[in-house]
């Protein structure tokens, strides 16, 4: 199969002499258009793959995958056919968690994986919170839940024909994270660099500086104003720290 064949899985406009490859993850209930723009943004050495998962955008009418082992095992052949060149991954709250998991399974398999990691909102994997198990509760809980969380437009919070659209996506999306079991594994042999928000509930003892638990190499923690949802209102910051992240990747890799 081609490097390039189209995929539902991956939205981005190919850049065929690009150096480096950006695939991003995104948030509980979000979809590839959260990354819109960022590949006009970034430096054009720099192909954005957006990853798409079932139940969302175009893939809506598909149903949503909820368990983490089912999702890996879909995109590390994605991945894998991907390897025309060197990529990192980006991924924001339950995204870092399937990046960092994803760069584990494909370590494991033999399978030339991201040289870099960043994460994003995202409480290390060793210092998780107990799960509150939002994914169970009952469609007016769950709304109200993501109401508190303010990432959600009001608009669509207010719309019961919306919310029936999404909420099975982000209950999915919840079910990835709240089921989540952390295995001991191998350290992974890559920077990490770690996005956290100054007012994100995120961020107790151990669970930002905890990433550093699961690297052999250098991990880096960055902090942006605002809370959870930092990556969408502090937008501009953190793809200026994203290019900074990528040119260093881009330097060591060209000296």
């Amino acid at each position: 199969m081609s490097i390039h064949a189209p995929t539902p899985w991956l939205i981005g406009q190919p850049r065929p002499h690009s150096r480096l490859r950006l695939f991003c993850f995104a948030y509980a209930g979000g979809s590839a258009s959260v990354f819109h723009g960022w590949q006009a943004a970034l430096d054009p050495s720099i192909e954005v793959c957006a990853v798409q998962l079932p139940g969302r955008g175009a893939r809506m009418a598909e149903a949503p995958i909820m368990s983490m082992p089912a999702l890996l095992q879909q995109i590390a052949p994605l991945i894998a056919r991907r390897n025309d060149r060197p990529f990192a991954f980006f991924g924001h709250s339950v995204g870092a968690l399937i990046a960092f998991e994803l760069a584990r399974y494909l370590r494991l398999h033999g399978i030339n994986g991201p040289a870099r990691l960043i994460v994003s909102g995202c409480q290390a994997p060793q210092h998780r919170s107990p799960s509150k198990q939002y994914h169970t509760l009952a469609d007016d809980a769950l709304i109200d839940v993501l109401r508190d969380y303010n990432g959600t437009p009001p608009q669509v919070l207010q719309s019961r024909e919306l919310m029936e659209l999404v909420l099975p996506t982000i209950r999915a999306d919840f079910s990835l994270a709240e089921n989540y079991r952390y295995r001991t594994g191998p350290l992974l042999n890559l920077p990490i660099s770690v996005f956290a928000g100054e007012r994100d509930d995120n961020r107790g003892e151990g669970q930002v500086v905890g990433w550093s638990r699961e690297t052999s190499q250098d991990c880096r923690v960055v902090w942006f104003d605002g809370g959870h949802f930092f990556i969408d209102s502090q937008r501009s910051q953190v793809l200026e720290q994203v290019g900074i992240e990528l040119a260093e990747l881009s330097g060591r890799m060209s000296a």
